[in-house]
Order: structure tokens, then C-alpha cells, then sequence
């Protein structure tokens, strides 16, 4: 009976088909700033831009061999696993239907298609993806189609796992990782890596990177069993899963809850400016997650250790550029909202302007209510060079006696109105 490492051993030698191995890169400009060896597992460089590519090739891989495969094969996904599952039907020749959300972005449709060629056919059903797995779910049991997951099979994970087997022949010196960091979403990847990297008995830790806004392993690890989340923060779309896959989670389920460090989608984003500015890696929301939870550590938990962070995917669509420097801004205090009562007189906004620094621009301006014969309440989104410049502003708003709110950090009104 084979293992699960030859398993995996057999899944890489495989995978060769369609790309070589991704590199393992030490990042000197992260090494600096965390005061460790930081090494990046750059999955964003597969043919398709994420990891997902593996488990799927290794799912058709093994379907093929059983001599009976099905005619048809399945995927529900807005993302990287469908694009994946696109490459994977062309290469192997096999037709294949996607099932994506009608909300899905046009560019991920298009390049599904263009990975899949004449070998895909994408179906658009439903405004959520709960209303589109189901519609691929029967399309696969009246058609006889096979349903390939995208992270809930043994199959899947083997695939994924192979990851983990790059990283151990990858590393420098023949070293071991202190630290191996992987962003989960449904925990294909997470359960693979784990496995294989656990079974040499190397000492090595891991930790689980979720956004703080869909803690599906988080929650699970902490009842002891898997828990659906009642709702998910969809901003990370890469990993936004309201319940972690059962079978990964049987991988995972001795880990403490301790060792998921949930990140907070605003300081994710900031993570992702970070990283295009000064490295030029471009990277989607969950393939930054890694990277970010190396925050939460206190200098001397990781100082000189070996740190391996997962660069899960980086397929991210530039129309959504704005928003990320938006909430990376808000994170970093250097842009806020406030709601100002300005009294209906001449000269009353220029007395406001004058109260503003060098470095603080107004970036948005609106009336709320124009009616009030007294006062007029304005909508002002202000940005600032410096986090510091906002103390000096809003002590001059007391100190002259201005009427305002900020509503930077209220959610629900800064969603309505902002």
C-alpha cells in the first residue's frame, strides 16, 4: 500500500506535464522588516496564477486512470479553481462545464474560457455561489457528469500537497522551515502541506492565515468539530468559505485554535499595496494573507527563525484597485470620513479649509442636506500624509467649536453613505 508522501511523489512527477516547479524565493526587503529569513513560495507563477491548478490536474489524473472515466466533468468557481479546472480539460483533452455566479467579474470569466479553449463551456446561474454549486451539483447528477471540488477530496489535497514536497527539496542548504505559514479557505492546501511537512518530524510550526471576516477553521478548531458560519466578509474571495472542507478538516482537526491568525481585511489591503510598491508582486487578497499574519508576531517569537509564507494566488483584478487603497488607506490612519455641520454664513467653509495642514487633502466632499436654513451636514473624506496630522486636525475642530462625527470606523454608515 503506498503513502501518502509517494502519493504526493507521484502527483509532482506528474504535474511536470504542465510547469515546473514554482521557485522558493528569500525576500530580503520582508527578512529586514521581520527581523527573520522570510521565504516566499511564489504560487502566483503556475500557468493559472495559483496553486489550484494541482489539485485539479491531480483529480483528472487519477479519474483518467481508473479506465472508466466520465464523459463530462464539473466544476462550480468564481476564481482560481475554475480557471485551474480550465487549464486541466484542455490539457487532457476532456470536456468540462463551469458553473460561475452571474456576479462574477467578466475578466475571471474570460480568462476561464481562454484557459479552457473548446474544451469549456461556462454556464452563469444564480447571484450567489451557494445558488451556483447547487445548480452544478444537479447538472452533474442528470447529465452523469463528474463533479471535480475544489478542495473538499483526498484527491485534491494530494495535489495540493505537492506544494509542500517543492518546498522541502527547494529549501536552502537542505535546511528545515521553522515556520511555515498557508492562508486556508476550504484547507485543501492547508491539510496537504501539513501532512506531508509533519511526517519528517522536523520540528516545524505552523500557522493557518484566515481573513478575520470568514474564520471558518478558526471557529471549527475551537468547538472541536466543524462549524458553518452564519455569514463571510466575501473580500477575500480566495478564501472567503463559510465551512471548512470535512475531509481537510480531518488533516487539521488536532491543531489548536491558537494557530489561526485571522487577519483583518483592511490591514490585508494595505499588505497588498505594500507589496506592489516595493516589491512589484502583484498579489489577489487571499494570496497576501500569509504574508500580512507575520504582523501578529512579537519580534523575538520569529527573529532569526525560517519562515516559509504560501503566495497562494495573484490573480487580482485591477478595476478593484481603488477599494484596496481605500480601506488600506483607512487602516493605516492616513484617510478618515468625518460628517461636519458647517452654519449656513458666508465664509464659514473657508474658515474650515483654513483649520487644514500642508499635507492634508480633501479627497471628498458632499452635502447630505441642503435644506436646513441653519446648518447644511457635509460628508468630507479627508487624506493626510502623516496619522499623526488627524490629532492636530480634530483638536482644532474642538477648539473652534465644529460640529462632527467620524465615521471612519462605523461600518454600516461609512458603507451607506461613504
Amino acid at each position: 500500500m503506498t503513502t501518502f508522501a509517494d502519493r504526493v511523489a507521484g502527483a509532482a512527477a506528474a504535474v511536470r506535464e504542465l510547469f515546473p516547479e514554482t521557485p522558493l524565493q528569500e525576500n530580503p526587503y520582508l527578512s529586514r522588516k521581520f527581523g527573520a529569513r522570510v521565504l516566499l513560495k511564489r504560487e502566483d507563477l503556475t500557468p493559472v496564477r495559483s496553486y489550484k491548478i494541482r489539485g485539479a490536474f491531480n483529480f483528472f489524473r487519477k479519474a483518467l486512470a481508473t479506465g472508466k472515466p466520465a464523459e463530462l466533468f464539473v466544476c462550480a468557481s468564481a476564481g482560481n479553481h475554475a480557471q485551474g479546472f480550465a487549464y486541466v480539460c484542455r490539457h487532457f483533452g476532456r470536456k468540462g462545464v463551469v458553473f460561475m455566479p452571474v456576479t462574477t467579474p467578466q475578466q475571471k470569466i474570460d480568462k476561464t474560457r481562454l484557459f479552457g479553449g473548446e474544451f469549456v463551456e461556462i454556464r452563469l446561474v444564480g447571484d450567489f455561489f451557494d445558488e451556483c454549486y447547487r445548480a452544478a451539483i444537479d447538472f452533474a447528477a442528470e447529465s452523469g457528469g463528474e463533479m471535480v471540488p475544489p478542495f473538499d477530496h483526498k484527491d485534491i489535497i494530494e495535489g495540493q500537497a505537492t506544494v509542500a514536497l517543492e518546498i522541502a527539496g527547494q529549501m536552502p542548504d537542505g535546511s528545515q522551515p521553522d515556520i511555515v505559514m498557508l492562508p486556508v479557505g476550504g484547507g485543501g492546501l492547508a491539510a496537504g502541506v501539513t501532512r506531508y511537512l509533519s511526517a519528517g518530524d522536523a520540528g516545524t510550526r505552523f500557522f493557518f492565515c484566515e481573513p478575520g471576516g470568514a474564520p471558518s477553521l478558526k471557529e471549527s478548531l475551537a468547538a472541536g468539530r466543524r462549524v458553518k458560519l452564519a455569514g463571510v466578509d466575501n473580500f477575500v474571495d480566495g478564501a472567503a468559505v463559510a465551512e471548512i472542507g470535512r475531509e481537510p478538516f480531518r488533516y487539521l482537526k488536532d491543531f489548536p485554535a491558537e494557530s489561526v491568525r485571522l487577519v483583518p481585511e483592511n490591514r490585508l489591503c494595505a499588505t497588498m499595496i505594500e507589496m506592489l510598491n516595493v516589491e512589484g508582486v502583484v498579489l489577489e487578497p487571499a494570496g497576501a494573507l500569509a504574508i500580512d499574519a507575520l504582523k501578529d508576531f512579537p519580534k523575538k517569537e520569529i527573529r532569526g527563525r525560517t519562515v516559509v509564507c504560501v503566495v497562494s494566488g495573484g490573480n487580482f483584478d485591477f478595476e478593484r484597485l481603488p477599494d484596496v487603497k481605500e480601506r488600506a488607506l483607512r487602516f493605516e490612519g492616513l484617510k478618515k470620513y468625518f460628517i461636519i455641520r458647517f452654519p449656513q454664513r458666508p465664509g464659514a467653509l473657508r474658515d474650515f479649509l483654513e483649520m487644514l495642514g500642508p499635507d492634508d487633502d480633501i479627497a471628498r466632499f458632499e452635502y447630505l442636506k441642503k435644506s436646513a436654513r441653519n446648518f447644511g451636514s457635509v460628508l468630507i473624506g479627508i487624506e493626510t500624509k502623516e496619522r499623526r496630522n488627524f490629532d492636530r486636525l480634530t483638536a482644532g475642530f474642538e477648539a473652534h467649536g465644529v460640529q462632527y462625527q467620524d465615521i471612519t470606523d462605523n461600518e454600516t454608515l461609512a458603507n451607506f453613505i461613504v
